[in-house]
């Protein structure tokens, strides 16, 4: 969990980290790389270039089991538009994007871990972090597991093998803690659970909520969605003119997690 960072910071300085003042947004997408996400099917746009236009770079948790040759995505939901998504992958690290690990398979680790046992779990994320190291030519460092759910034991092997996992607990600091979008209801022609009243009032309302305590430092937590591209363009205005800038999840940890003492010799 990320909370070891903060545990590494108070045993080296003797006091916890003091989080940054600037207005920062790590915008972070899940269970990719979806080309036709990515690049759109007209008319509708395609992330990647909504990014793009608006000099927004993100961090992509992808799944490992996407990132093997020729593979373009679920053949039961998506559709081929002729672009791989190791093609997609490699794009986005052209473009200055960041990739990040999601698992190779994408289950659900608790109930992975009961039928299968806790090295798999591990595995499992080792493995995803393989598929993107072939690629990208460098280990990632965080995890999300699905749902952000990850047995104990896992955890605690995974971060003594190095990898920082993102949660939402609220054993964590509000800044390390991610915002769930829940834009996974709004997916669909018609769905019927997406927050009211619109998906990005929602999202800003959980950022005001967060600032009314101080806290102006925020990862989000969105779904490669066609419905979540469509939102992009409002709630990134939105969000620059509340002053925000947008940081991939690496620099976020960079910025955020500084030592106390740092802080003091600039004051």
């Amino acid at each position: 969990m990320l909370r070891s960072l903060i545990l590494a910071a108070v045993l080296l300085f003797g006091s916890l980290p003091a989080f940054s003042a600037d207005k920062l947004i790590a915008l972070t997408f899940d269970d990719g790389p979806r080309p036709y996400v990515l690049y759109g099917v007209k008319p509708a746009p395609g992330l990647l270039d909504v990014l793009d236009q608006r000099h927004v770079k993100a961090t992509f948790f992808v799944m490992g089991w996407r990132l093997t040759p020729k593979t373009w995505g679920d053949q039961r939901y998506e559709t081929n538009i002729g672009i791989t998504c190791i093609d997609a992958a490699k794009d986005e690290l052209k473009r200055g994007d960041e990739i990040e690990d999601h698992t190779y398979s994408h289950v659900e680790l608790k109930t992975a871990e009961r039928k299968k046992g806790e090295q798999w779990v591990v595995g499992d994320v080792e493995h995803g972090a393989a598929m993107i190291k072939a690629v990208s030519g460098s280990e990632p460092q965080y995890v999300r597991p699905p749902d952000w759910v990850l047995p104990d034991d896992a955890r605690r092997d995974l971060e003594h093998k190095g990898f920082h996992i993102l949660t939402i607990s609220n054993e964590n600091p509000i800044a390390l803690r991610d915002i769930n979008s829940l834009d996974y209801l709004c997916a669909g022609k018609h769905p019927t659970q997406c927050p009211k009243p619109s998906l990005v009032d929602s999202v800003m309302k959980q950022i005001e909520q967060r600032e009314k305590k101080g806290v102006t430092t925020h990862v989000l937590a969105f779904h490669e969605l066609t419905t979540t591209t469509a939102i992009m363009p409002q709630l990134i205005s939105e969000l620059k003119a509340r002053g925000y800038r947008f940081v991939t999840v690496s620099e976020y940890m960079r910025e955020v997690v500084k030592p106390q003492h740092e802080t003091q010799a600039g004051e």
